[in-house]
């Protein structure tokens, strides 16, 4: 045991939850944010603004023509699989040989093709790490070893994976639009506590293609969370913290929620408000790249993602039913209030209650 022990070590083999459920998760979402999200991006400005650079076929593969945007995309799988690589930290021959492990695996799981990357490359990239430079044929072996064990196990259980999480967010969207209360609620304040732990929303919502209505709930709680911690904190971190919490994330808030948990209790109560609103008063639908719906107002991305979603849904939101949809102003009023009036004074108001109570002490939330 201590041999195969020294083994892992020497290899940097970590069975962790932290390495994992944290680290390659988190990595990850960061693959899907610059490829899959910077496309659709890239692809509605062009659209909608008729720039020229951005609506141009740059290539044609397979007889099939890509934009800038198009072509971002179609990255996915892997840029999802070479970011797990890196946080693994899997030397170079087993890093480049999970490009295509990532690409086959993504196109395999289908809907749920972030969640089989995610697993797959992990297994890929270790047993990579396990024989690299272990033989004189290194050059060789270790991107075989790779490629097979990666695409090996992704055609035995991408599929089922990409089932198994398309179940779950249909669920999860069907629940939504049966119960938009208690379901805005949940999803509200589920996906916003998982953007503010060190796990990763954003892959979450993209793993189960969180759309629609669900999708809405799930904006309003990260972004309860952002920018209620922004707020609620100005008098610690003033400007900065606005900026850095609020376009950034709130997970900089993690180390004094350890070390105060009740700081956290004026955020968590804002998206209990703020979901049930989106979805029963201004039926926010986020319908577009599923990884927007938990992304928040990082980089404005979960607004925007709203927005994208009104002028051109995304595959998975078209496949749940979703139309072009021309906004009215409602519709702007109600994405605003959502995403930064409505967090910004429930949660200030909040948390002005919670020092009063002695909850929080002053230097609580300094970051």
């Amino acid at each position: 045991m201590s041999r195969l022990q020294s083994f892992l070590e020497r290899k940097d083999i970590v069975f962790s939850v932290k390495r994992y459920g944290i680290d390659a998760m988190s990595a990850m979402a960061q693959g899907l944010f610059c490829t899959l999200l910077v496309g659709t991006i890239l692809n509605t400005l062009g659209n909608e603004f008729h720039i020229s650079f951005l609506t141009e076929e740059l290539v044609s593969i397979g007889g099939k023509g890509f934009t800038l945007g198009a072509l971002a995309s179609a990255m996915v799988g892997p840029a999802m699989a070479v970011a797990i690589g890196h946080s693994l930290r899997a030397p170079g021959m087993v890093f480049y040989s999970l490009v295509p492990v990532g690409y086959a695996t993504n196109a395999l799981g289908g809907a749920g093709g972030p969640f089989a990357v995610l697993l797959v490359s992990i297994i890929a990239a270790e047993f990579g790490k396990a024989v690299s430079k272990e033989t004189k044929i290194d050059i060789l072996v270790t991107p075989m070893v790779t490629l097979f064990v990666g695409v090996g196990v992704a055609s035995l259980i991408a599929g089922p994976i990409g089932q198994a999480a398309s179940w779950i967010g249909q669920l999860i969207m069907w629940a939504t639009e049966l119960q938009p209360l208690l379901m805005g609620i949940l999803v509200s304040v589920i996906v916003g506590i998982s953007l503010t732990l060190p796990i990763s929303s954003a892959a979450i919502c993209a793993g189960l293609s969180l759309t629609g209505l669900a999708g809405g709930a799930a904006v309003a709680g990260c972004c309860a969370q952002m920018v209620g911690f922004a707020v609620m904190s100005f008098r610690e971190n003033r400007w900065g913290g606005i900026v850095s919490q609020g376009i950034g994330t709130s997970m900089l808030q993690m180390g004094n929620i350890v070390k105060n948990p009740k700081i956290w209790i004026a955020p968590i109560m804002t998206s209990a408000i703020t979901g049930p609103v989106a979805t029963c008063f201004f039926h926010l639908q986020m319908n577009g790249a599923a990884i927007n719906s938990g992304m928040g107002t990082c980089g404005f991305c979960g607004p925007i993602g709203v927005w994208t979603g009104w002028v051109e849904p995304s595959q998975a939101a078209l496949q749940n039913g979703a139309e072009i949809y021309m906004a009215t102003t409602f519709d702007w009023v109600g994405l605003i209030l959502i995403c930064f009036v409505l967090p910004a004074v429930i949660c200030w108001a909040l948390g002005e209650l919670s020092r009063k109570m002695g909850w929080i002490k002053d230097g609580d939330l300094k970051i």
